[in-house]
């Protein structure tokens, strides 16, 4: 078994005669969300700021994919993202400009480092009000262009410390909506079996010919268009469904490079519940995950 994303065991933390943390252990497996919960002085800021490396324990251990956050804290730091309670943003800068310095700070390429603070920019609905100040920003603003700067280098581990303090009931909900909610749970077998359907992938060497093929077979089976050129067709069975996707394909002259008959995947899950694939690589995960323990739905940090 892979080990945990997050890790801790017997943490300790005392700050003066407080003991903030008594002993706590953790652990966070990939793909999942995990809550901390409890009344304010119960050591949850403290926990999180020994697993993002600001603190040192001092008894115990915690690592970050498997690096301990004390001796390899710089390690750590380039695979985590933070939104503390209150947004570290420089006021004095520009939306852009806070995303592009720290597309700076994280060492990403300069190639890239416009193009994903636009991305970001636009996905956290900050692009009319990129140009100006952030000191000029609402409370909500201030939050959500926060979170995207702890995004900026997609980090495959996000930590969220209280991130709607401050806001506002609506600036609230509005901030939730966008972090993601848990749409399903369940072991990867009992996730692909909901799906209930055998998969048709079928590959089709124009795009326009595919865009036609999909609007053909969607009038039998869910269809995606996955890269332009694959479609994926979620069939109840692989008799008289598969022969009718031929024969549909063939009623529009349309010759498939190549045909498969599959069972669903994880990624036929996620595709199926979130309306997206999941990340291959153009964007963090953050918290969004297919496998084992749930599916989260959010607007694709």
């Amino acid at each position: 078994m892979a080990d945990p994303a997050i890790a801790a065991h017997g943490l300790v933390k005392r700050l003066g005669a407080v003991i903030a943390l008594d002993g706590i252990g953790l652990a966070v497996e990939s793909g999942s969300v995990l809550g901390l919960l409890g009344p304010n002085g119960a050591g949850k800021t403290t926990a999180v700021r020994i697993l993002t490396t600001i603190l040192e324990p001092d008894a115990g251990q915690a690592t970050v994919f498997g690096l301990d956050v004390m001796r390899r804290a710089g390690e750590v730091r380039a695979v985590i993202g933070l939104a503390g309670q209150y947004a570290a943003v420089d006021e004095n800068l520009t939306g852009r400009e806070n995303l592009r310095l720290i597309g700076r700070l994280t060492h990403q390429h300069r190639s890239v480092i416009a193009a994903r603070a636009e991305e970001l920019l636009e996905r956290f609905g900050l692009e009319a009000a990129a140009g100006r100040p952030a000191r000029t920003y609402s409370g909500g603003m201030r939050r959500r262009l926060d979170l995207a700067a702890a995004l900026v280098h997609r980090p495959p581990v996000l930590f969220l410390d209280e991130p709607t303090t401050g806001l506002d009931p609506s600036g609230r909900s509005d901030l939730w909506a966008l972090i993601g909610r848990l749409v399903a749970e369940g072991t990867p077998v009992e996730l692909k079996a909901n799906l209930g359907a055998t998969v048709v992938e079928v590959r089709v060497a124009d795009p326009a010919a595919a865009q036609r093929a999909a609007a053909h077979l969607r009038r039998i089976a869910p269809t995606d268009v996955l890269d332009g050129g694959t479609l994926a067709v979620k069939v109840p069975d692989k008799g008289a469904t598969v022969q009718e996707v031929l024969r549909l394909l063939d009623a529009d002259a349309i010759v498939p490079e190549s045909l498969a008959i599959r069972e669903p995947t994880l990624d036929d899950v996620f595709l199926q519940l979130t309306g997206h694939r999941a990340d291959t690589g153009r964007d963090e995960p953050a918290p969004q995950a297919a496998a084992a323990g749930g599916v989260s739905q959010g607007s694709e940090p």
